[in-house]
């Protein structure tokens, strides 16, 4: 279909790279104006100059609520108005070789930036909504918040956090009309795991990302690799009035790796 966003406006966090700028360039393709928040700024003007006149830059770090509420605000300002928030801003912890090992030292960044930031985001976009006729959320978790598993233990947790929040959210805010949907993504390349290596040499960390990509392909059921345009098709899908009876719900976009391991890698 085209032109599904025609006359809706959004904001996606987190958009000025990978995942978070595919769901900008979707958006505007289905005729959004698109509010791109991002603390790269250099990323983010670039993106919204490619965009055109439907979209804009704010700078933006989701971990201080007092720079999200100013977010909503200059959308409102700028375009007339909020009908769908993407709260997909997040970071990865350090990855460390076992959690006897973490110092916990990243823990209130990731909180901050992860669940702060989409609570926030949830809250403040909801205001406005509640009073405007409703609209559409999307927050943005992992599989990692939906499987258990070593390593970045604090990123889990929260992922893990934003799933349950979400759905919780959505009950409260149903009466207002407003539908709060969350997305799983796994196995998606994007910068987030290079960031967990962010501590090792360039050539331990390039062994790293290596390792774990080959990690994830073999435990995915679909064997192509998932991108951040996969993601946008699902965002777009809880952004369009197709979805406009499904609310709390939380859908992976992983190739099939949370519904189960292949048969050859159990064997």
């Amino acid at each position: 279909m085209a032109d599904e966003l025609e006359g809706k406006v959004a904001i996606v966090t987190g958009g000025a790279s990978g995942i978070g700028q595919a769901v900008v360039e979707r958006f505007v393709a289905e005729g959004a104006r698109v509010v791109i928040a991002d603390r790269d700024a250099d990323c983010g003007r670039a993106l919204a100059a490619s965009c055109g006149a439907d979209a804009v830059f704010e700078e933006t770090d989701v971990a201080d609520p007092e720079q999200v509420g100013r977010l909503v605000v200059a959308a409102v300002d700028r375009f007339g108005g909020l009908d769908v928030m993407v709260n997909n801003a997040g970071i990865s912890g350090a990855m460390h070789t076992s959690f006897l090992e973490d110092d916990l030292s990243d823990f209130h960044r990731v909180m901050a930036v992860n669940v702060l930031g989409v609570m926030a985001g949830t809250r403040d976009a909801a205001r406005h909504m509640a009073t405007h006729g409703g609209g559409s959320i999307i927050n943005m978790s992992s599989i990692g918040g939906i499987q258990a598993g070593g390593g970045v233990m604090t990123y889990r947790g929260s992922k893990s956090a934003v799933i349950h929040f979400t759905k919780s959210a959505a009950v409260d805010l149903a009466a207002y009309d407003i539908r709060v949907n969350c997305l799983a993504p796994g196995s998606i390349p994007t910068p987030l795991l290079a960031a967990a290596a962010a501590g090792m040499s360039a050539e331990d960390g390039e062994q790293f990302v290596k390792a774990i990509r080959e990690r994830m392909r073999s435990g995915r059921p679909l064997k192509r690799e998932g991108s951040p345009a996969d993601v946008a098709e699902a965002a777009l899908y809880f952004a369009s009035d197709r979805s406009a009876y499904v609310t709390g719900t939380v859908l992976p976009i992983d190739g099939g790796t949370v519904a189960g391991i292949p048969a050859q890698v159990e064997r």
